[in-house]
């Protein structure tokens, strides 16, 4: 027991944690300046859940993911839980803002749409690296995309358009890092707009074709649809170099800017901590996806590597659309900023995959000593 957790300790990538637990700390701080805005109870509950995502990131980098290579079996029926739960949720789900996304229990709020994001991963991780030397074939890419297509048909009807983008990039990542045939690709791709606009005719919302409408001018409809957009862009800038200071931001403190804590977390914190602050925290999304780079690299099969693809990929995609979106570069959708926003659910998650991170490179920390002194990893 005492060389295991020597070897623990030896192998656990210490940066990749102290990025983790640095962005947590972000979001408490962040939290709790905008209690004056917002309820101060986002901030103690989102204490709680930071303790219950720290337990959650410990116990998947002690969890051993090789073990889900063997269980395809109980792969698939969480899978099938998970699809199913989703189904429920249109018929006796709460709706918030004209989304269906959350089972409300008490108090508290489950989102199943993000615990999806874990189980597709690993599923296309597996389905994948069994079949890489024929990934060619397009029967392949026909299973895969129903695997992705079901979660993705019922979170549109919700509809919950950003996760919906963020579990099709999860399959488009790994599909591509697989290997794919250019024609294949190109059969996918206009299969894409045809879905894309058949859910705009059908399946979005009124609100939510006003959100996109309104992404190319805001100033449009300034008190309307563009209203959240101005906003968000006015309290970015006004944090100027410096910032306004943890608790000053006027757009948070008079209520201007709508969803704080939230969907606009990040221009709430541009606008205390500034352009200073946005960079040191842009950084440490550097470092975490420079960890996750490595612990790809040393990943000693191609199922831990996919794995950590698709951990990428939700969070740099999370990352992307989040900030796009609160600069005005991206239409709004309500995704999330990995391990600040609010939230149980997306916290939870975001640990969750931190920590399979953590497994990964525990157990592939010979096969990437190896490498480095073969000259493979610089």
């Amino acid at each position: 027991m005492r060389f295991f957790a020597y070897d623990l300790v030896r192998r656990f990538d210490w940066l990749l944690a102290a990025a983790v637990f640095v962005l947590v700390l972000i979001s408490l701080l962040t939290l709790a300046g905008l209690s004056s805005a917002s309820p101060f109870q986002f901030f103690q509950r989102q204490v709680l859940w930071v303790i219950l995502g720290a337990g959650v990131f410990f116990a998947a980098s002690l969890f051993d993911y090789r073990m889900l290579r063997n269980y395809s079996g109980l792969l698939l029926a969480f899978y099938l839980l998970l699809v199913l739960s989703l189904a429920i949720l249109l018929f006796s789900g709460a709706r918030v803002r004209g989304v269906v996304s959350w089972f409300h229990i008490g108090s508290f709020a489950i989102e199943p749409g993000e615990f999806v994001k874990i189980i597709l991963i690993v599923i296309l991780a597996k389905y994948f690296s069994r079949r890489h030397v024929e990934i060619y074939r397009l029967r392949h890419l026909v299973i895969s995309g129903v695997y992705a297509a079901l979660p993705i048909g019922l979170v549109l009807l919700q509809p919950d358009l950003g996760t919906a983008v963020i579990l099709g990039l999860i399959w488009l990542g790994i599909v591509i890092s697989s290997g794919i045939r250019l024609k294949h690709f190109a059969v996918f791709s206009v299969l894409s707009v045809v879905i894309a606009i058949m859910s705009w005719s059908f399946l979005f919302a009124p609100y939510q074709q006003s959100r996109i409408i309104s992404f190319i001018n805001p100033w449009n409809d300034p008190r309307g649809t563009g209203y959240n957009a101005i906003q968000s862009m006015i309290a970015v800038g006004s944090g100027e170099l410096w910032g306004k200071g943890l608790g000053y931001g006027s757009q948070t403190r008079l209520h201007f800017l709508p969803e704080p804590a939230t969907d606009f977390i990040f221009a709430a914190f541009a606008e205390e901590w500034g352009f200073i602050g946005v960079l040191f925290l842009l950084s440490v999304y550097g470092v975490l996806f420079w960890r996750l780079f490595r612990i790809g690299m040393r990943a000693g099969d191609n199922f831990a590597r996919l794995v950590v693809l698709g951990m990428s990929t939700v969070f740099f995609t999370h990352l992307l659309i989040h900030a796009g979106m609160n600069i005005g570069l991206l239409p709004i959708t309500g995704i999330t900023l990995p391990f600040i926003s609010y939230g149980g659910s997306s916290m939870i998650t975001a640990m969750a995959l931190a920590g399979f991170a953590e497994s990964i490179a525990i157990r592939s920390w010979k096969s990437g000593r190896q490498a480095e002194s073969e000259g493979m990893i610089a």
